[in-house]
Protein backbone atom coordinates (compact mmCIF):
# COMPACT_ATOMS: atom_id res chain seq x y z
CA UNK A 1 0.00 0.00 0.00
CA UNK A 2 2.92 2.35 1.21
CA UNK A 3 4.52 2.03 -2.80
CA UNK A 4 1.22 2.78 -4.36
CA UNK A 5 0.58 5.90 -2.07
CA UNK A 6 4.43 6.83 -2.93
CA UNK A 7 3.61 6.33 -6.69
CA UNK A 8 0.58 7.93 -6.89
CA UNK A 9 2.39 11.18 -4.90
CA UNK A 10 5.05 10.99 -7.61
CA UNK A 11 2.24 11.26 -10.56
CA UNK A 12 -0.46 13.82 -8.46
CA UNK A 13 2.09 16.98 -9.70
CA UNK A 14 1.82 15.81 -13.16
CA UNK A 15 -2.23 15.22 -13.14
CA UNK A 16 -2.58 18.21 -11.23
CA UNK A 17 -1.23 20.97 -13.32
CA UNK A 18 -2.78 21.55 -16.62
CA UNK A 19 0.51 20.77 -18.96
CA UNK A 20 4.04 20.58 -17.87
CA UNK A 21 6.03 19.50 -21.31
CA UNK A 22 9.56 20.31 -21.74
CA UNK A 23 9.08 19.75 -24.97
CA UNK A 24 6.99 23.32 -25.23
CA UNK A 25 9.72 25.00 -23.62
CA UNK A 26 11.81 23.99 -26.79
CA UNK A 27 9.23 25.17 -29.15
CA UNK A 28 8.76 28.34 -27.42
CA UNK A 29 12.47 28.80 -27.90
CA UNK A 30 12.38 27.63 -31.52
CA UNK A 31 10.69 30.75 -32.56
CA UNK A 32 12.48 33.03 -34.39
CA UNK A 33 11.16 36.64 -34.90
CA UNK A 34 13.82 37.23 -37.01
CA UNK A 35 12.72 34.50 -39.58
CA UNK A 36 8.92 36.25 -39.16
CA UNK A 37 10.51 39.54 -40.44
CA UNK A 38 11.99 37.94 -43.05
CA UNK A 39 8.78 36.59 -44.14
CA UNK A 40 6.56 39.60 -43.33
CA UNK A 41 9.28 41.17 -45.54
CA UNK A 42 8.95 39.63 -48.53
CA UNK A 43 5.24 39.08 -48.76
CA UNK A 44 4.90 43.12 -48.00
CA UNK A 45 7.50 43.14 -51.31
CA UNK A 46 4.74 41.88 -53.57
CA UNK A 47 3.39 44.89 -53.66
CA UNK A 48 -0.45 44.33 -53.56
CA UNK A 49 -1.79 40.78 -52.49
CA UNK A 50 -5.40 41.57 -53.56
CA UNK A 51 -7.30 39.14 -54.18
CA UNK A 52 -8.40 40.41 -57.66
CA UNK A 53 -4.70 41.57 -58.13
CA UNK A 54 -1.87 39.89 -60.71
CA UNK A 55 -1.58 35.82 -60.72
CA UNK A 56 0.86 35.82 -63.46
CA UNK A 57 3.62 38.21 -62.98
CA UNK A 58 6.78 36.02 -60.18
CA UNK A 59 7.07 39.26 -58.57
CA UNK A 60 4.05 41.13 -57.92
CA UNK A 61 0.67 40.03 -56.98
CA UNK A 62 -1.49 37.75 -55.03
CA UNK A 63 -0.18 34.89 -57.71
CA UNK A 64 3.23 35.52 -56.53
CA UNK A 65 2.77 35.37 -53.06
CA UNK A 66 0.70 32.23 -52.85
CA UNK A 67 3.27 30.57 -54.84
CA UNK A 68 6.25 31.38 -52.75
CA UNK A 69 4.48 30.59 -49.64
CA UNK A 70 3.36 27.05 -50.94
CA UNK A 71 7.29 27.14 -51.91
CA UNK A 72 8.07 27.66 -48.25
CA UNK A 73 6.20 25.18 -47.13
CA UNK A 74 7.38 22.69 -49.73
CA UNK A 75 11.07 23.22 -48.26
CA UNK A 76 10.11 23.12 -44.73
CA UNK A 77 8.59 19.55 -46.02
CA UNK A 78 11.99 18.82 -47.72
CA UNK A 79 13.48 19.41 -43.83
CA UNK A 80 11.06 16.84 -41.78
CA UNK A 81 11.80 14.26 -44.77
CA UNK A 82 8.55 14.75 -46.42
CA UNK A 83 6.69 15.56 -43.75
CA UNK A 84 3.78 18.03 -45.02
CA UNK A 85 1.50 17.16 -47.71
CA UNK A 86 1.25 20.51 -49.90
CA UNK A 87 -1.03 21.73 -51.98
CA UNK A 88 -3.89 24.36 -53.41
CA UNK A 89 -7.73 24.23 -52.65
CA UNK A 90 -9.44 26.89 -54.94
CA UNK A 91 -12.50 27.72 -55.59
CA UNK A 92 -13.82 29.75 -58.31
CA UNK A 93 -16.09 33.05 -57.32
CA UNK A 94 -18.16 34.42 -59.66
CA UNK A 95 -18.10 38.51 -60.68
CA UNK A 96 -20.93 40.04 -58.50
CA UNK A 97 -21.17 36.97 -55.67
CA UNK A 98 -21.04 40.54 -53.38
CA UNK A 99 -19.94 43.85 -54.87
CA UNK A 100 -16.49 43.07 -53.89
CA UNK A 101 -16.32 40.51 -56.57
CA UNK A 102 -15.83 42.90 -59.70
CA UNK A 103 -14.35 39.78 -62.24
CA UNK A 104 -14.48 35.87 -61.48
CA UNK A 105 -11.79 34.67 -59.73
CA UNK A 106 -10.14 31.74 -58.32
CA UNK A 107 -9.40 32.55 -54.66
CA UNK A 108 -6.59 29.91 -53.99
CA UNK A 109 -5.60 28.56 -50.54
CA UNK A 110 -2.51 26.84 -49.45
CA UNK A 111 -2.41 24.08 -47.37
CA UNK A 112 0.41 22.15 -45.70
CA UNK A 113 -0.61 19.24 -43.86
CA UNK A 114 1.21 16.98 -41.11
CA UNK A 115 -0.22 13.73 -40.65
CA UNK A 116 -0.90 12.61 -36.89
CA UNK A 117 0.66 9.70 -35.84
CA UNK A 118 -1.98 8.45 -33.90
CA UNK A 119 -5.49 10.43 -34.96
CA UNK A 120 -5.02 11.10 -38.81
CA UNK A 121 -8.59 12.41 -39.19
CA UNK A 122 -8.49 14.22 -36.40
CA UNK A 123 -6.89 17.91 -37.28
CA UNK A 124 -6.20 21.00 -35.59
CA UNK A 125 -5.84 24.20 -38.18
CA UNK A 126 -3.53 27.68 -37.73
CA UNK A 127 -4.34 30.06 -40.32
CA UNK A 128 -3.57 33.33 -41.87
CA UNK A 129 -4.71 35.21 -44.06
CA UNK A 130 -2.36 35.93 -48.09
CA UNK A 131 -4.38 38.92 -49.27
CA UNK A 132 -4.15 42.64 -48.35
CA UNK A 133 -6.50 45.58 -49.22
CA UNK A 134 -6.09 49.64 -49.27
CA UNK A 135 -8.63 52.26 -48.53
CA UNK A 136 -11.41 51.04 -51.48
CA UNK A 137 -11.46 47.78 -51.07
CA UNK A 138 -12.07 47.23 -54.87
CA UNK A 139 -8.41 48.59 -56.05
CA UNK A 140 -6.39 46.14 -56.58
CA UNK A 141 -3.78 47.73 -58.61
CA UNK A 142 -2.03 50.05 -56.33
CA UNK A 143 0.09 49.31 -53.70
CA UNK A 144 -1.08 47.38 -50.51
CA UNK A 145 1.72 46.06 -48.30
CA UNK A 146 -0.44 44.28 -45.69
CA UNK A 147 2.66 44.00 -43.72
CA UNK A 148 0.49 43.50 -40.44
CA UNK A 149 -2.68 42.77 -41.39
CA UNK A 150 -2.21 40.21 -42.53
CA UNK A 151 1.22 39.21 -43.64
CA UNK A 152 2.09 38.75 -39.82
CA UNK A 153 -0.69 36.20 -39.37
CA UNK A 154 0.74 34.56 -42.30
CA UNK A 155 3.95 34.65 -41.60
CA UNK A 156 3.34 33.54 -38.23
CA UNK A 157 1.33 30.41 -39.78
CA UNK A 158 5.00 29.17 -41.54
CA UNK A 159 7.18 29.98 -38.63
CA UNK A 160 5.06 27.56 -36.37
CA UNK A 161 5.47 24.78 -39.58
CA UNK A 162 8.76 25.35 -39.16
CA UNK A 163 9.18 24.31 -35.50
CA UNK A 164 6.22 21.80 -34.99
CA UNK A 165 7.08 19.84 -38.15
CA UNK A 166 10.78 18.91 -36.44
CA UNK A 167 8.41 16.71 -34.51
CA UNK A 168 5.84 14.09 -34.63
CA UNK A 169 2.05 14.27 -33.13
CA UNK A 170 -0.96 12.47 -32.64
CA UNK A 171 -3.52 14.51 -34.03
CA UNK A 172 -2.83 16.19 -37.68
CA UNK A 173 -1.94 19.14 -38.07
CA UNK A 174 -3.02 22.07 -40.76
CA UNK A 175 -0.63 25.06 -41.29
CA UNK A 176 -3.15 26.92 -44.19
CA UNK A 177 -2.80 30.61 -46.30
CA UNK A 178 -6.62 31.61 -46.87
CA UNK A 179 -7.04 34.22 -49.55
CA UNK A 180 -9.99 35.61 -50.49
CA UNK A 181 -11.11 37.55 -46.87
CA UNK A 182 -11.05 40.97 -48.02
CA UNK A 183 -13.79 40.22 -50.56
CA UNK A 184 -15.83 38.29 -48.13
CA UNK A 185 -14.17 35.65 -46.43
CA UNK A 186 -14.16 33.25 -49.47
CA UNK A 187 -10.86 31.42 -49.00
CA UNK A 188 -12.09 30.40 -44.80
CA UNK A 189 -15.77 29.11 -46.65
CA UNK A 190 -13.64 27.39 -49.66
CA UNK A 191 -11.95 25.38 -46.92
CA UNK A 192 -14.21 24.56 -44.32
CA UNK A 193 -16.74 22.74 -47.27
CA UNK A 194 -13.72 21.23 -48.33
CA UNK A 195 -12.88 19.52 -44.54
CA UNK A 196 -16.58 18.70 -44.74
CA UNK A 197 -16.61 16.74 -47.86
CA UNK A 198 -13.21 14.75 -46.68
CA UNK A 199 -14.94 14.00 -43.71
CA UNK A 200 -11.90 15.59 -41.16
CA UNK A 201 -12.69 16.07 -37.62
CA UNK A 202 -12.15 19.34 -36.53
CA UNK A 203 -11.09 20.20 -33.32
CA UNK A 204 -9.68 23.62 -33.24
CA UNK A 205 -9.10 26.33 -35.79
CA UNK A 206 -6.58 28.89 -34.75
CA UNK A 207 -7.13 32.19 -37.03
CA UNK A 208 -4.02 34.68 -36.27
CA UNK A 209 -5.33 37.96 -38.41
CA UNK A 210 -3.03 40.36 -37.30
CA UNK A 211 -0.32 39.65 -34.69
CA UNK A 212 2.33 42.32 -34.62
CA UNK A 213 1.44 45.71 -33.90
CA UNK A 214 1.93 47.25 -30.00
CA UNK A 215 1.01 50.43 -30.56
CA UNK A 216 -3.25 51.25 -30.56
CA UNK A 217 -4.49 54.12 -31.84
CA UNK A 218 -5.52 54.70 -28.59
CA UNK A 219 -2.34 55.18 -26.89
CA UNK A 220 -1.79 52.33 -25.18
CA UNK A 221 1.46 50.39 -26.42
CA UNK A 222 2.31 47.10 -24.70
CA UNK A 223 3.98 43.76 -25.81
CA UNK A 224 2.22 41.58 -23.71
CA UNK A 225 -1.85 41.78 -24.21
CA UNK A 226 -3.17 39.68 -26.87
CA UNK A 227 -7.18 38.97 -27.25
CA UNK A 228 -8.98 35.45 -28.16
CA UNK A 229 -12.49 36.33 -30.06
CA UNK A 230 -14.38 32.87 -29.66
CA UNK A 231 -18.39 33.07 -30.10
CA UNK A 232 -20.75 31.76 -27.08
CA UNK A 233 -22.06 28.96 -28.76
CA UNK A 234 -22.43 26.97 -31.87
CA UNK A 235 -24.71 28.36 -34.57
CA UNK A 236 -25.39 24.82 -35.76
CA UNK A 237 -26.52 23.63 -32.72
CA UNK A 238 -30.27 22.02 -32.33
CA UNK A 239 -33.02 23.53 -31.04
CA UNK A 240 -33.58 20.82 -28.30
CA UNK A 241 -29.87 22.00 -27.27
CA UNK A 242 -31.15 25.77 -26.77
CA UNK A 243 -33.71 24.84 -24.36
CA UNK A 244 -31.89 22.66 -22.86
CA UNK A 245 -29.97 25.54 -22.11
CA UNK A 246 -32.77 27.87 -20.22
CA UNK A 247 -32.17 25.16 -17.13
CA UNK A 248 -29.03 23.81 -17.30
CA UNK A 249 -27.21 26.51 -18.60
CA UNK A 250 -24.28 26.72 -20.84
CA UNK A 251 -24.68 29.91 -22.70
CA UNK A 252 -20.95 30.60 -22.92
CA UNK A 253 -19.65 26.81 -23.12
CA UNK A 254 -19.93 26.01 -26.52
CA UNK A 255 -17.06 24.10 -28.28
CA UNK A 256 -15.31 27.37 -29.83
CA UNK A 257 -15.25 29.02 -26.30
CA UNK A 258 -14.00 25.80 -24.55
CA UNK A 259 -11.30 26.13 -27.49
CA UNK A 260 -10.22 29.72 -26.04
CA UNK A 261 -10.36 28.52 -22.53
CA UNK A 262 -7.89 26.22 -23.87
CA UNK A 263 -5.65 28.77 -25.28
CA UNK A 264 -6.16 30.59 -22.31
CA UNK A 265 -4.72 28.06 -19.65
CA UNK A 266 -1.94 26.73 -22.31
CA UNK A 267 -0.21 30.59 -22.31
CA UNK A 268 -1.02 30.85 -18.53
CA UNK A 269 0.84 27.81 -17.60
CA UNK A 270 3.77 28.13 -20.69
CA UNK A 271 4.19 31.80 -21.37
CA UNK A 272 3.25 33.73 -17.97
CA UNK A 273 4.39 36.85 -19.22
CA UNK A 274 1.95 37.43 -21.80
CA UNK A 275 -2.00 38.55 -20.74
CA UNK A 276 -4.45 36.34 -22.70
CA UNK A 277 -7.72 38.43 -23.14
CA UNK A 278 -10.64 36.52 -23.88
CA UNK A 279 -13.20 38.25 -25.67
CA UNK A 280 -16.83 36.83 -25.60
CA UNK A 281 -17.74 38.11 -28.79
CA UNK A 282 -17.20 36.33 -32.52
CA UNK A 283 -14.98 38.91 -33.75
CA UNK A 284 -14.65 42.49 -33.30
CA UNK A 285 -17.43 44.88 -33.56
CA UNK A 286 -19.28 44.46 -36.63
CA UNK A 287 -16.41 43.01 -38.54
CA UNK A 288 -15.02 39.57 -39.16
CA UNK A 289 -12.59 37.33 -39.69
CA UNK A 290 -11.52 33.56 -41.13
CA UNK A 291 -12.53 31.77 -38.23
CA UNK A 292 -16.25 32.71 -38.99
CA UNK A 293 -16.86 30.28 -41.93
CA UNK A 294 -15.49 26.99 -39.97
CA UNK A 295 -18.01 28.30 -37.23
CA UNK A 296 -20.72 28.21 -39.30
CA UNK A 297 -19.54 25.08 -40.74
CA UNK A 298 -19.94 23.58 -36.80
CA UNK A 299 -16.22 23.57 -36.44
CA UNK A 300 -14.67 25.03 -33.13
CA UNK A 301 -12.71 28.26 -33.94
CA UNK A 302 -11.01 31.31 -32.25
CA UNK A 303 -9.43 34.46 -33.58
CA UNK A 304 -5.90 35.27 -31.62
CA UNK A 305 -4.85 38.85 -32.37
CA UNK A 306 -3.20 41.96 -30.71
CA UNK A 307 -5.56 43.75 -28.06
CA UNK A 308 -4.26 47.25 -29.23
CA UNK A 309 -5.48 47.86 -32.74
CA UNK A 310 -4.02 51.14 -34.74
CA UNK A 311 -6.50 52.00 -37.24
CA UNK A 312 -5.01 54.57 -39.33
CA UNK A 313 -2.27 51.18 -40.50
CA UNK A 314 -5.21 49.04 -41.60
CA UNK A 315 -7.04 49.52 -44.82
CA UNK A 316 -5.64 52.43 -45.92
CA UNK A 317 -3.99 54.43 -48.68
CA UNK A 318 -0.62 54.64 -48.14
CA UNK A 319 0.14 58.53 -47.23
CA UNK A 320 1.04 61.00 -44.58
CA UNK A 321 -1.86 63.49 -43.29
CA UNK A 322 -1.82 65.93 -40.57
CA UNK A 323 1.63 64.58 -39.54
CA UNK A 324 -0.04 61.05 -39.52
CA UNK A 325 1.52 58.12 -41.16
CA UNK A 326 -1.33 55.67 -42.51
CA UNK A 327 -0.91 52.43 -44.23
CA UNK A 328 0.12 49.23 -43.32
CA UNK A 329 3.80 49.07 -43.46
CA UNK A 330 6.66 47.16 -42.60
CA UNK A 331 7.92 50.01 -40.34
CA UNK A 332 4.34 49.47 -37.95
CA UNK A 333 5.45 45.63 -37.30
CA UNK A 334 6.83 44.65 -33.90
CA UNK A 335 8.68 40.99 -35.01
CA UNK A 336 9.19 39.95 -30.80
CA UNK A 337 5.76 40.20 -30.30
CA UNK A 338 4.67 38.37 -33.58
CA UNK A 339 6.96 36.13 -32.32
CA UNK A 340 5.24 35.21 -28.78
CA UNK A 341 1.95 35.10 -30.60
CA UNK A 342 3.19 32.74 -32.82
CA UNK A 343 5.06 30.59 -29.86
CA UNK A 344 1.27 31.38 -28.06
CA UNK A 345 0.07 29.28 -31.24
CA UNK A 346 2.48 26.62 -31.31
CA UNK A 347 1.96 25.37 -27.59
CA UNK A 348 -1.41 25.55 -27.78
CA UNK A 349 -1.47 23.33 -30.73
CA UNK A 350 0.91 20.49 -30.17
CA UNK A 351 -0.51 20.57 -26.50
CA UNK A 352 -3.68 19.72 -28.33
CA UNK A 353 -2.50 17.74 -30.45
CA UNK A 354 -0.38 15.20 -28.03
CA UNK A 355 -4.22 14.54 -26.30
CA UNK A 356 -6.40 12.05 -26.45
CA UNK A 357 -9.45 12.73 -28.68
CA UNK A 358 -12.18 14.53 -26.17
CA UNK A 359 -14.72 12.46 -24.06
CA UNK A 360 -18.16 12.39 -25.80
CA UNK A 361 -21.86 12.13 -24.29
CA UNK A 362 -20.66 13.95 -21.29
CA UNK A 363 -23.91 14.18 -19.06
CA UNK A 364 -24.41 15.71 -15.89
CA UNK A 365 -26.56 14.67 -12.32
CA UNK A 366 -27.42 15.85 -8.95
CA UNK A 367 -30.60 17.25 -8.65
CA UNK A 368 -32.03 18.40 -5.17
CA UNK A 369 -28.44 16.49 -3.98
CA UNK A 370 -26.00 17.31 -1.75
CA UNK A 371 -23.23 16.06 -4.69
CA UNK A 372 -22.67 16.43 -8.34
CA UNK A 373 -22.63 13.40 -10.52
CA UNK A 374 -20.80 13.16 -13.88
CA UNK A 375 -20.55 10.19 -16.54
CA UNK A 376 -19.36 10.40 -20.05
CA UNK A 377 -17.75 7.70 -22.79
CA UNK A 378 -14.03 7.03 -22.37
CA UNK A 379 -11.42 8.41 -24.94
CA UNK A 380 -9.18 6.59 -27.49
CA UNK A 381 -5.85 6.92 -25.74
CA UNK A 382 -6.90 8.51 -22.65
CA UNK A 383 -5.22 6.78 -19.30
CA UNK A 384 -7.70 8.92 -16.91
CA UNK A 385 -9.86 12.08 -16.76
CA UNK A 386 -10.23 15.46 -15.20
CA UNK A 387 -13.62 17.13 -14.01
CA UNK A 388 -13.42 20.99 -13.88
CA UNK A 389 -15.79 23.56 -12.48
CA UNK A 390 -15.98 26.50 -12.07
CA UNK A 391 -18.44 29.55 -10.93
CA UNK A 392 -20.94 30.68 -12.86
CA UNK A 393 -19.88 33.95 -13.41
CA UNK A 394 -16.26 33.05 -13.99
CA UNK A 395 -14.60 32.70 -18.01
CA UNK A 396 -12.50 30.34 -16.63
CA UNK A 397 -12.42 26.67 -15.26
CA UNK A 398 -10.81 27.40 -11.76
CA UNK A 399 -11.19 24.23 -10.29
CA UNK A 400 -10.23 20.35 -11.29
CA UNK A 401 -9.52 16.79 -9.91
CA UNK A 402 -8.13 14.38 -11.77
CA UNK A 403 -10.34 11.27 -11.38
CA UNK A 404 -8.32 8.31 -13.18
CA UNK A 405 -9.51 6.22 -15.31
CA UNK A 406 -13.16 6.00 -14.99
CA UNK A 407 -16.20 6.85 -17.09
CA UNK A 408 -18.11 8.23 -14.08
CA UNK A 409 -17.44 10.52 -11.00
CA UNK A 410 -19.39 11.73 -8.29
CA UNK A 411 -17.77 15.01 -6.70
CA UNK A 412 -19.62 14.76 -3.07
CA UNK A 413 -20.26 18.12 -1.57
CA UNK A 414 -20.28 20.13 -4.06
CA UNK A 415 -23.85 21.30 -5.20
CA UNK A 416 -24.32 21.16 -8.99
CA UNK A 417 -26.81 24.26 -8.81
CA UNK A 418 -23.64 26.77 -7.82
CA UNK A 419 -21.06 25.85 -10.43
CA UNK A 420 -20.61 24.54 -14.18
CA UNK A 421 -18.85 21.29 -14.73
CA UNK A 422 -16.64 20.51 -17.63
CA UNK A 423 -14.49 16.66 -18.26
CA UNK A 424 -11.51 16.54 -20.33
CA UNK A 425 -9.14 13.46 -21.27
CA UNK A 426 -5.76 13.40 -19.99
CA UNK A 427 -2.82 11.42 -22.19
CA UNK A 428 -0.18 9.04 -20.90
CA UNK A 429 1.89 12.19 -21.57
CA UNK A 430 -0.41 14.64 -19.17
CA UNK A 431 -2.11 16.30 -22.24
CA UNK A 432 -5.41 16.99 -22.11
CA UNK A 433 -7.91 17.83 -24.80
CA UNK A 434 -9.98 20.23 -24.66
CA UNK A 435 -12.79 20.28 -21.91
CA UNK A 436 -16.38 18.66 -23.05
CA UNK A 437 -19.80 21.18 -20.93
CA UNK A 438 -22.04 17.85 -20.38
CA UNK A 439 -24.70 18.00 -23.23
CA UNK A 440 -26.99 15.59 -21.30
CA UNK A 441 -28.61 15.14 -17.79
CA UNK A 442 -29.63 12.09 -15.76
CA UNK A 443 -30.90 11.44 -12.55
Amino acid sequence: MKYALFFFGLLLPFFGNAQTDPMMYQIIAEISPNRIEKDVTTLAQFGTRHTLSDTVSSTRGIGAARRWIKQEFENISKNCNGCLDVFFQKDLVKKGANNRILKDVWVVNVAAIQIGTTYPNQFIIMSGDIDSRISDPNNYRDDSPGANDNASGMAGTIEAARVLSQRSFESSIVYLGLSGEEQGLFGGKGFANYAKTQGWSIIGVFNNDMIGNITGVDGVVSNRDFRIFSEPVSPVETEKARNKRRFSGGEVDGVSRQLARYVHSTTKTYLPEMNPMLIYRLDRFGRGGHHRPFCDAGFPGIRIMEAHENYTQQHQDIRTENGIAYGDELKHVNFEYAAKLTAVNAVSMASLASAPTPPKSVKIGGIVEPSTRLNWQKSEGAIGYKIYWRDTTSPTWDYSRFVGNVDAYTLKGIVIDNYFFGVAAVGKNGHESVVVFPSETFR
